[in-house]
């Protein structure tokens, strides 16, 4: 595929009476990562179910050529949009097999694929997920979405207090999984963000306020103290 895999034009979304998405336009290349930026609060998220359609938006929503917005989600997940949640969601009281196996999609899961990432998945699996640790419990995430054959991944805040070691193991897994299906990927941390993604969006009151190069943008002192609120390094 030579076009953008995800076209997203004049999106809007209102929910409990705020307008939260007004007007958001980007384009997520079909290879590496698109970084999804901007302060808290500012409708990443957001963005990341509308596009999963979970809620419902307004607007124009084009994934691999062809209308996405108002389509089923498991339609969209049928046809290889997968989503990393923010928060994980685990099945706490399942094993690390069993929130694996209810993830499988597929006669032929990629268990080869998730091991070579997630070795210590393969020794944990008869450990209940709830028993985790947060950066254990990311790793299933992002496994079950692995197990099955993608083309886009929405991976929301990956590395969201995580310690710093398992934010390089998380960074660098995702760095791998960049090579085989693009990503969307909504990161606060910036170094896992230059050290990954090819482009970005920044989102700034419901509104994308910068698209471009990932390095220009993270290279601009000035441009992230105003969009991101932090400093170049």
């Amino acid at each position: 595929m030579s076009g953008p895999v995800l076209e997203v034009s004049d999106l809007s979304v209102r929910l409990g009476g705020s307008h939260i998405l007004q007007g958001v336009t980007f384009d997520v290349a079909p290879t590496g990562v698109t970084a999804l930026l901007g302060r808290n609060g500012v409708g990443k998220t957001t963005t990341l179910r509308a596009l999963m359609g979970e809620i419902p938006g307004q607007g124009r929503i084009v994934y691999e050529g062809k209308p996405a917005l108002g389509r089923p989600t498991h339609r969209l997940v049928r046809d290889g949009l997968a989503y990393v949640p923010e928060d994980r969601c685990v099945f706490a009281g399942l094993t690390v097999a069993e929130n694996l196996r209810l993830a499988e999609r597929v006669p032929d899961p990629d268990y080869a694929l998730v091991h070579e990432l997630f070795p210590e998945l393969k020794q944990r699996a008869g450990q209940r997920a709830g028993t985790l640790s947060g950066g254990q419990q990311q790793m299933v995430a992002i496994a079950r979405v692995l197990l099955n054959p993608n083309r886009l991944l929405l991976v929301d805040e990956p590395t969201k207090g995580l310690a710093p070691a398992v934010v390089s193991a998380v960074a660098t897994v995702l760095g791998r999984v960049a090579e085989r299906v693009p990503i969307l990927l909504v990161e606060q941390n910036l170094a896992v963000v230059r050290a990954l993604a090819t482009d970005a969006v920044v989102i700034e009151s419901g509104r994308v306020a910068w698209r471009g190069g990932a390095g220009d943008l993270l290279g601009d002192g000035d441009a992230t103290r105003s969009l991101l609120g932090v400093g170049r390094h």
